[in-house]
């Protein structure tokens, strides 16, 4: 509760009070320096409308502590994700609002874009404001700052070309998704902030790779612990946010079932576990799983289901070039649905044949192509690689096979990113096989592909020149989203409470 004529924190604050101060919210309006509040009459706040779960107080008071006796520490904070991260952060920055409302003070909060990232954190901090009934004091400024009194928290994005220069952290830094944000501008724009007041900084985010800004600070911070003893790295995971939410525990456990406790997703934002900055797309373990029982087969089976994934390769600049070139390759699978009883909730897909032409103009496959697809296999649905030369390919194909069952799909790093992380994710939910014979050439391309996992969560697979080509590996993740119905998607979270 905030006595009258505060002005802020003193190196006296004792512990009991920093427990009382992120335990608790002012349920009664707050007075002025001029004596009673003035404001809405006879508003009175009703109070957030839950109190932080345990492991959030407990990053929390390290925090506040080190803001309100002046220690201008430095801490990670890595949280499961939709385990309360931001409502942590927005409770926070309501509490230095409400203790510092008399002084001409800011807190500075970046992410790695304006918009969405940092307005969606400005909007959840109005919203604790006025659950808090404090919103008769509060206002919104310049669309990317919240006032309480005479404080301010602003918002601020990160992004490379942001200009941000020349703002002063007075009390706290917070770098949301820190794992995102470019390491050289927030050495350069964001660090310096903080500099000349001594404000504590906290990074927030998730594990990713093993080389940005967030997993830098973790390290530091450790370090740091081992030297001192002083806490300063706060680390959740899934399990521990389902201690306390056990609706949660069982979203997560749908999670790991749909991608696989191996997938870079689940391991790095329910897990916390920091991915290795490059390595193969796929391990032992993936491979096993991959390898099918069944046989190839030569034609359709009447009533089963069928998709296909084409990935289109550059044609030969010269006769006699074909050696070494790579392959224009067509995958064809079989749909199977699950059945009654099967631990399989989602569908699933067989390989039952590969066709592959080698340094052929695409103007000479046109027909086997429409041959195969249409006449042969006649598959319900085609992904197939839209990407430079590819797209007159794609448009002859939709034409011939009919618009509703053509997916053109344009490579471009993104797009074969989410197509990476759904061929991850079918692999290790057993919902992919290879037929039994499948060729050597596919199989030394799925154990050769390798994985480089980015700074903005994206990941790029390949294989290396020297080892060959990925034509196999980008066809197969094509037959994979034509299966699933409307090409790639992107592993989602769902919101709570205590975001």
């Amino acid at each position: 509760m905030l006595a009258k004529g505060a002005r802020g924190a003193s190196n006296a604050v004792s512990t009991a009070q920093i427990d009382l101060k992120v335990a608790s919210i002012p349920s009664r309006p707050v007075p002025t320096s001029q004596g009673p509040a003035s404001g809405r009459p006879g508003k009175t706040a009703a109070g957030l409308k839950s109190p932080l779960r345990p492991y959030q107080r407990q990053a929390a008071r390290a925090i506040v502590d080190s803001v309100l006796r002046r220690k201008g520490l430095s801490f990670s904070v890595e949280i499961a994700r939709q385990g309360g991260k931001n409502e942590l952060s927005a409770r926070i920055e309501l509490l230095l609002l409400a203790t510092h409302l008399h002084r001409d003070i800011t807190s500075i909060k970046a992410a790695p874009t304006l918009r969405p990232q940092a307005l969606i954190s400005l909007q959840r901090l109005w919203e604790r404001v006025q659950d808090a009934g404090l919103d008769a004091w509060a206002t919104k400024e310049n669309g990317n700052a919240v006032r309480l009194g005479r404080a301010r928290q602003l918002f601020l994005s990160a992004e490379p070309n942001s200009n941000v220069v020349g703002h002063t952290a007075g009390l706290l830094l917070e770098i949301d998704e820190a794992q995102d944000v470019d390491t050289d501008k927030f050495d350069k724009e964001f660090r310096p902030m903080a500099a000349s007041t001594g404000a504590t900084t906290v990074f927030y985010g998730t594990a990713w790779d093993d080389a940005n800004l967030l997993e830098r600070a973790k390290q530091t911070h450790l370090e740091q612990e081992r030297r001192d003893g002083i806490r300063r790295h706060f680390e959740y995971d899934w399990q521990v946010v389902a201690a306390s939410n056990p609706d949660y525990g069982r979203y997560v456990l749908g999670e790991r079932e749909r991608l696989g406790a191996e997938h870079p997703l689940f391991l790095t934002q329910y897990s916390l576990r920091t991915l290795p900055g490059a390595g193969r797309l796929l391990g032992p373990a993936q491979l096993s799983l991959l390898r099918g029982s069944h046989a190839a087969l030569a034609g359709p089976v009447a009533g089963e289901t069928y998709v296909a994934g084409l990935d289109l390769a550059g044609e030969a600049s010269r006769p006699g070039s074909e050696a070494g070139h790579d392959a224009t390759v067509l995958t064809i699978g079989r749909v199977r649905e699950p059945e009654a009883g099967s631990p399989l909730a989602e569908s699933s897909v067989e390989v039952v044949r590969h066709y592959a032409w080698t340094g052929v103009a695409h103007t000479e496959i046109y027909g086997a192509l429409v041959s195969l697809l249409r006449d042969t296999w006649r598959v319900q649905r085609l992904c197939v690689d839209a990407t430079g030369i590819g797209e007159p390919v794609a448009a002859f194909l939709t034409k011939g096979l009919g618009g509703g069952r053509v997916e053109a799909v344009k490579l471009s790093s993104e797009t074969k990113s989410s197509l990476g992380f759904e061929l991850l994710s079918a692999v290790n939910g057993g919902r992919l096989r290879l037929y039994e014979a499948v060729s050597a050439e596919c199989w030394r391309q799925l154990e050769r592909c390798r994985a480089v996992y980015r700074p903005n969560r994206t990941l790029s697979y390949f294989v290396e020149a020297r080892d060959g080509h990925d034509d196999y590996v980008i066809s197969l993740a094509l037959a994979w989203a034509a299966a699933s119905g409307a090409g790639p998607r992107r592993a989602r979270g769902r919101s709570d409470g205590l975001i």
